[in-house]
């Protein structure tokens, strides 16, 4: 049990998701509860660079009314960033800004809400810490909407970006339908996942009775096959009158090669990926000459907090909270998990699980979840989906346009006299 009384440092990371905010509030509202364990909460303006540079948000400077609303604000509300420590060896002074600014603050729990790439920044600061003579307590709290943590069911952030796919593609596929007469016969959706194809399976919810759109999936697990897909296009629009389908960003060959591989990374040393969706559509023009619409569905599958997921909602404001218990329980170096109750109804709970078993590993779809043509999902796939998209969690609404949370976002006073650049 941690007896002294230290601040607490909330950082949001990566790309961001209708429902960070409401781990956020989560975290803060929890940590309000716990005042004889945990000073003052500051929040990193965007995401760890607001720790490296000394941009400290005071939290307590916000109302409790902000903090609220947050639970209902897409979005990173103080900030996120693509930014990757690199290992001690290559960049030890990274590290040391860290506990130096930690430590002039008197921070002692360091929370971090991100991906596999911040749950093993979240393992190399409790490590580190502990070797450089200041001790932090570092929990990190699942966020991503590729839906790839491993030992959590799932992620939160996906269930939501699940929701907005699948009503997507539901509504698309009743405009393509209503014109293929006459017009367009062919539509695709881009969605993302890099190497998980977990949102592209979402786009199959929207299918009521088989047969029903999208009629093709196309998952990063399964090697794309141009022949085969050509040859299901043209079968489907001749039996259906058209063909919708949803593809992940990272459908690739069999060798690898992405099909929309743009020759350029960002800064996690990722592969930019260039668009899937015009590449197929110049591959159906070209080959079978149908006339087709794309979409990109890009930030706007990410920040529809509209037409979030009550359970994602839920569960991401869980973690949040689930978070500060543990640290107040003197645990460190874990991730809040969400565990799926086993029998056919669903329900969840909160588990954990240490952060050397969840940095660095991605999740991928598992097989028996992708039928066998490759194109869809299977009943078991589906069963572990539509679970995940249930119940309407509306913003509230002010001449027609959600209202979201507006934070002041004040920074403290810096201590150190050094500036550090990154």
């Amino acid at each position: 049990m941690t007896m002294s009384k230290k601040n607490a440092f909330y950082a949001q990371s990566g790309g961001v998701t209708a429902v960070i905010n409401a781990s956020a509030c989560g975290v803060i509202e929890a940590a309000r509860e716990y005042q004889d364990h945990i000073g003052t909460v500051y929040a990193g303006l965007n995401g760890i660079l607001g720790a490296l540079r000394e941009e400290l948000i005071d939290v307590s400077l916000e109302s409790e009314e902000a903090i609220a609303a947050l639970r209902h604000t897409p979005s990173g509300a103080f900030g996120s960033c693509r930014y990757k420590l690199k290992s001690l060896e290559e960049n030890r002074a990274e590290y040391e800004r860290l506990i130096e600014v930690f430590k002039a603050h008197d921070i002692g729990y360091f929370f971090y809400n991100g991906g596999g790439d911040s749950a093993d920044t979240c393992l190399k600061v409790s490590q580190l810490s502990e070797k450089m003579g200041y001790p932090i307590q570092a929990i990190h709290i699942p966020k991503t909407v590729d839906n790839d943590l491993p030992i959590t069911d799932n992620c939160p952030g996906f269930g939501s970006v699940a929701k907005y796919v699948a009503v997507s593609t539901k509504e698309a596929s009743l405009d393509v339908a209503s014109m293929c007469a006459t017009s367009t016969k062919v539509f695709i959706l881009e969605v993302m996942g890099r190497h998980a194809g977990w949102i592209a399976a979402a786009g199959a919810l929207a299918q009521k009775n088989e047969g029903d759109a999208p009629h093709i999936i196309l998952f990063p697990e399964v090697a794309f096959d141009k022949e085969k897909f050509l040859a299901k296009v043209q079968k489907t629009v001749e039996e259906k009158g058209y063909c919708v389908i949803v593809a992940s960003e990272g459908a690739q060959y069999e060798d690898g090669t992405f099909l929309a591989d743009a020759g350029t990374t960002d800064a996690f040393g990722h592969k930019q990926l260039g668009g899937v969706a015009p590449t197929l559509a110049r591959m159906i023009k070209d080959e079978l000459g149908l006339k087709y619409h794309w979409a990109l569905a890009d930030y706007l599958q990410r920040a529809a907090r509209h037409i979030a997921s009550a359970t994602d909602v839920a569960q991401a404001y869980a973690v949040g909270r689930a978070a500060v218990e543990m640290a107040v329980a003197g645990k460190n170096a874990i991730m809040p998990t969400i565990v799926r109750d086993a029998g056919p109804e669903y329900g969840w709970s909160v588990g954990e699980a240490p952060l050397s078993e969840v940095a660095n590993v991605e999740k991928m779809m598992p097989r028996e979840y992708i039928s066998e043509d490759g194109f869809g999902i299977t009943r078991a796939g589906r069963d572990y989906l539509l679970p995940l998209i249930q119940g309407e969690d509306y913003p509230p609404y002010e001449n027609g346009i959600p209202q979201y949370a507006q934070l002041k976002k004040q920074l403290v006073e810096k201590k150190l006299k050094d500036s550090f650049n990154v």
